[in-house]
């Protein structure tokens, strides 16, 4: 498994850069953040809406007070969790344009007073130990630098019984939709990313990212290596993506 996570950690969006992946994913966010919605319901066809009511779903029933949404960028998934739980919810992110572009929609939603934006590091939260209630991530462990250090982490501030909740892209196994999948990762997400976003390397980087990211049963031995018990894993259409559930022991 080790063989898997370092040719993860490896991939990073800028070849020719010597800065540290956390430092190049900052960069290439903050390059990106005004176009990232457009784009990312774009080329996610809104079906990533679906995918974060999921998630809400899953978190709800533990009626949460206090949750952290790490690497929560543009607040997406902050928002659907404080309308759908009516808790108090944290964003952390280590790109300062998108929460900058996040701020701005929570304050359009009235939601500024139960969700807080702040600039954090996924692998160093500046939260006490055993914080909340429930942690969310939606598209963010790929872009950790060291991902066994980020699910440690979570680990560390959430509340002993409380939830993870992760959603991320994962790899679809069957023809027609393998086929699909890496066509268009490959071939027609980069070309729009680049006619949009002016950072041609961002759309690039992300099959590489994916390719490289373990799911499925390798991504449940990370959670369980960060001392987490996975209790729920799912595919969500047709494998493009995965949710996973784990909890902290009680």
């Amino acid at each position: 498994n080790f063989s898997i996570m370092a040719g993860a950690e490896n991939i990073k969006p800028y070849h020719n850069s010597d800065a540290e992946k956390k430092e190049q994913v900052a960069e290439m966010f903050n390059n990106i953040s005004k176009r990232y919605d457009l784009l990312n319901h774009l080329l996610s066809l809104n079906i990533d809406k679906g995918w974060r009511r999921k998630v809400v779903n899953l978190v709800k029933a533990d009626e949460p007070k206090v949750i952290l949404d790490v690497a929560t960028g543009t607040a997406d998934l902050a928002i659907a969790l404080a309308k759908g739980t009516g808790a108090r919810i944290t964003g952390a992110d280590i790109s300062e344009g998108m929460l900058d572009v996040g701020r701005v929609k929570v304050a359009k939603k009235g939601l500024h007073k139960s969700i807080v934006l702040e600039l954090g590091d996924s692998e160093n939260l500046p939260y006490a130990n055993d914080t909340f209630d429930a942690i969310t991530v939606a598209f963010g462990v790929r872009n950790f630098q060291n991902l066994h250090n980020g699910l440690k982490d979570m680990a560390r501030v959430l509340k002993p019984g409380g939830q993870i909740v992760v959603l991320e892209f994962s790899q679809p196994r069957y023809f027609p939709f393998k086929q699909i999948y890496w066509l268009y990762f490959k071939a027609v997400l980069p070309a729009v990313g680049k006619l949009v976003s002016k950072d041609p390397r961002a759309y690039t980087y992300l099959p590489e990212s994916v390719k490289a990211f373990p799911h499925g049963k390798d991504f449940e031995a990370e959670l369980v290596r960060a001392g987490l018990k996975p209790i729920l894993t799912k595919p969500v259409t047709f494998g493009i993506a995965s949710i996973y559930q784990a909890r902290k022991e009680a």
